[in-house]
This record gives structure tokens, sequence and C-alpha cells, in this order.
């Protein structure tokens, strides 16, 4: 990310992915009376849902997008070949499904990871003439070590309150590392993205912290839930006052080894990281329209983004959710239905490393946003839907509460209100456009997120089946409702 406003942002989203929503009446009678509310849609439009849902519970549509994206292209980090790829082959896929596709500019980071690799070479007990390898990545957008690598000592430290407490000269011309762990048992228990927003504020701005105490090195604790001895990527950020220092996230059983041996005495370590920051570069959001019948110019969003870091191949971060984008608009042509209002599908590019996708497309469409009716993105892997994340009023949410007795039968019925739902749709929801995002089963998604495991078995095909299902459900639905949803008072 480029700013402290993007990392702190993206934090307090994965924070909230998990909240709880208020407590609604227990017992059956008091959900019969809340039914009982709920409007009926016209009949025209309750028998096309049905037909979406049954299409999308047949379809390997999607699933063959993630494939083809995951396997056939591979990783997509922004400014690399495999991302304008990927663009290009999105493009002509929306373009045979008959879409108006239109490809919008962005400039994106281009950074490049390179050589990584580093060892214990002093620490108690060792064997003469021995050294430990520790497995590690570099983070997205730290700078490189010199090239022959640096070599010092390690200094462990659970939170940044134990790091302020120490002395700057128990820091200077050390390794600082952050041994910040993941919370399993709160993911265990459906709060994955909580766990998860509570360990990544250490990658975000571990280094400039200990850049302020005077450390030549940071290293954190992979922020994940799986301990494969897999290392974590991710987005860092420094700080415009500090000296930019080499960042790199280590594996946790890595991690929970110095933290052993420094316990013990003096540990040492060489580290060699030969990333690069070069010039930006031009990448592009892919846009496809299919126009609506009745209000051309009132649009719904379905999105995922297209750019993935690198060590995997990003397959449910986050090509899984560029298809489900996708699929929506194959099962309305394959079925013939015509939204009254336009469905926009958008491949955003570079949420990774910076969001400039969403931000480019704020700006330049912000004289359009009135006739946004509603985004929709899906980043958050491919479990099991259990309904929607939802930015809008009260009454708009009332207005879905049809849709969402309709998508019980499998489950996917929740409407849970939250303040920040995915990164790419932010600048539109601060701008009043009602944001939503599938509301899916995190518990394992951060085994592999930001790894080398981010790979297409990690898709279940069923449950890909059902997120296209809601994805496209949710957006015919507000397309087709008399009036527009209700919207959110614009806030920067």
């Amino acid at each position: 990310m480029k700013s402290l406003g993007c990392i702190l942002t993206i934090c307090t989203l994965l924070a909230t992915l998990s909240a709880q929503t208020p407590a609604t009446p227990s017992g059956l009678s008091s959900r019969r009376a809340l039914n009982a509310n709920v409007e009926h849609y016209d009949p025209r439009l309750e028998s096309d849902l049905q037909s979406l849902q049954q299409a999308a519970l047949a379809s390997d549509y999607a699933f063959r997008q993630v494939a083809h994206l995951s396997d056939n292209i591979g990783p997509r980090l922004s400014g690399s070949p495999q991302a304008q790829t990927a663009v290009e082959y999105v493009a002509d896929q929306l373009k045979r499904l008959g879409l108006e596709v239109t490809l919008e500019k962005v400039m994106v980071p281009h950074w490049v990871r390179g050589e990584e690799t580093a060892a214990l070479v002093e620490y108690p007990g060792q064997s003469p003439n021995t050294r430990q390898k520790i497995l590690l990545t570099a983070l997205g957008g730290s700078v490189a070590t010199p090239a022959d690598g640096l070599t010092a000592e390690i200094v462990t430290v659970n939170s940044f309150d134990e790091l302020h407490a120490l002395s700057k000269e128990k820091v200077a011309s050390k390794i600082v590392l952050f041994n910040a762990k993941f919370d399993k048992e709160l993911a265990a228990d459906g709060l994955a993205g909580e766990a998860y927003g509570q360990a990544v504020v250490y990658r975000a701005l571990g280094a400039s912290e200990a850049a302020k105490m005077g450390a030549v090195a940071a290293l954190v604790r992979s922020v994940g839930n799986a301990d494969y001895r897999l290392p974590h990527t991710g987005a860092t950020l420094y700080s415009a006052d500090v000296t930019k220092i080499p960042f790199g996230g280590v594996t946790a059983e890595d991690a929970d080894l110095i933290v052993h041996l420094a316990a013990q005495g003096k540990v040492r370590m060489h580290l060699t990281l030969t990333a690069q920051t070069l010039p930006d570069v031009p990448s592009f959001n892919v846009i496809g329209d299919l126009k609506g019948s009745e209000h051309p110019e009132q649009v719904i969003i379905v999105s995922g983004h297209l750019d993935s870091w690198d060590l995997g191949t990003g397959a449910i971060d986050d090509a899984a959710g560029v298809a489900v984008a996708m699929q929506t608009a194959q099962l309305l042509q394959q079925l013939h239905l015509h939204p009254k209002r336009t469905i926009r599908v958008i491949a955003w590019m570079n949420e990774e490393n910076g969001g400039a996708g969403g931000k480019a497309y704020a700006k330049d469409y912000v004289a359009d946003v009135p006739n946004h009716i509603a985004a929709i993105e899906s980043d958050n892997g491919a479990g099991h839907p259990a309904g929607y994340k939802v930015n809008a009023p009260p009454a708009a949410i009332q207005r879905l509460r049809r849709l969402a007795l309709i998508l019980q039968g499998i489950g996917a019925g929740v409407l849970r209100p939250l303040e920040d739902i995915e990164a790419d749709i932010t600048p539109l929801q601060r701008l009043g456009v009602p944001t939503f995002g599938l509301l899916q089963d995190s518990r394992t998604y951060f085994n592999y997120h930001h790894t080398a495991a981010d790979t297409l078995d990690k898709v279940d095909p069923r449950l890909l089946q059902e997120n296209a299902a809601a994805m496209a459900m949710l957006a015919y639905t507000i397309a087709n409702l008399p009036d527009p949803l209700p919207r959110t008072e614009a806030h920067q």
C-alpha cells in the first residue's frame, strides 16, 4: 500500500469480516413473525431467481475460469506479464458472452520479489561450522538487503508495546522479529477475519516501527492459520519519516525456533532479500457491461480482483471472485434473462499491493456515481456462502429479505450489516453506493491465503457453484427491483 490510510483501511476491513450482527429474536414464532413482514417479489422475478439458482448449481463455468486463471496463467502480481495475460483473457471471455467490454487504464506498482534466503549463523548449542536454514519470504514492497546480504543479531518481541519498551541501544543494528501469533481458536469459532486483523497490523507497520528504533531489518511471524512451514506474504507500508529496511515474513515454525533459541542466548541471522521496486507500469481494470433493458444508465457491479500474490497461483485470492462475477453474466445469457438495470462485471487490478484499480474507477466514474445502484465483490475465498455482508441502510436490507429467504435452501440466507465490505469497492462505498460482499466460511481460508498453497485444489467446485448462485441472484434482484436501493450518506 502507498499510504497509512490504505493499510489501516484493509486492517479494519479484515478485522471486521466476521463481526457478529445484532441479536435477532430467538424461537420459531419470532422467525415466523419476521418472515411474515417480508414482501414477495414480482412473480416473474421470483421465478427467474429460482432458475438462476438451479442453473448455477448445475454449472462448472466458474470452476473452469478459476482453473484457467490459476493453472494456465498462474501468479498475477501487478505489473507482471501474467497479470497482462489475465487482463486479455478475461476481456476475451466477456466479449464471448456478448458484453460491451472496456479496459480502464490503471497505473500500478511493479515490485519484483527476487532472491530470498536466510540462515541462523550463530545460536546457543550450535555445532561447529553449521547453520540453520530459515524459511521466509519478502513482503510486498520490501526494499533489498545489500547484494551479499546482511548479518545481525535478532531481537524478538510479541507486540509493538514490547518493542517500544526496549531501549534504542538494544535494537539498533539488529533484526527485529515480531512474533505476533494468529489466534487459531478465534478462527475456529468462525472469526478468522478478526484473527487476521489482529495479526496483520504487524505485517503492515512492523518495518517502520523497527526502523524507528534503529533496526537494520525486520521479520514478522506469518499471518495465517496453518503451521505447514509456509511463509505468508502481503503488502507492507513504510512511513515517510523513517529509513526503509528489509522486511520478510517467516514461517510460524521458524519464528518459534528463533524465539526458543533467543531465550537461551545470542542468535544471529544472515539475511538476503533482493527485491526491487521498479517504476509504475500501466495495467487495466476489465469492465464488461450487460446492458439493462429499462434503465441501462443504472449500474450494479459484480466483481473480484484479478491480480494475485506470486507465491501460489491465486486460486482463492482471487480467481474465485473474478470467476463468480463472470458467471453472473454467463448465467443471465444462458437463461436469456434481461435485467432492467445494467449489470457490470469488473475484474479489478492491483487490490493486493496498492488498491489502484478501485481508486481509479471511483475517480474516473465519480460523475456517474449517482447511477451506481450497488457494488458487489467476492474477495474472501471460495468457502460456503452463508449470505451477504452489507453496507446499506436498513431499508435497503429489508428489501432483500425475500432473497435471503429464497437462499435459505442452500444455507445462504444471512444479511449481515458491516462497516467495511471489500477493498476494491470501498472507494464507491465512501461515495454512498450500497456495497455487498459474499459472507463466506473463512475458517480455513487463512491456511492458504498469501502463501504458496493458494492453488486450484483449494477450491471446492460445489461451494464455488453456491457462491456463483449467491452473486448472480443478488445482482439480478437489485437490477430488477422497482426502485433503486436506498443509499448511504457519502463520506471520505
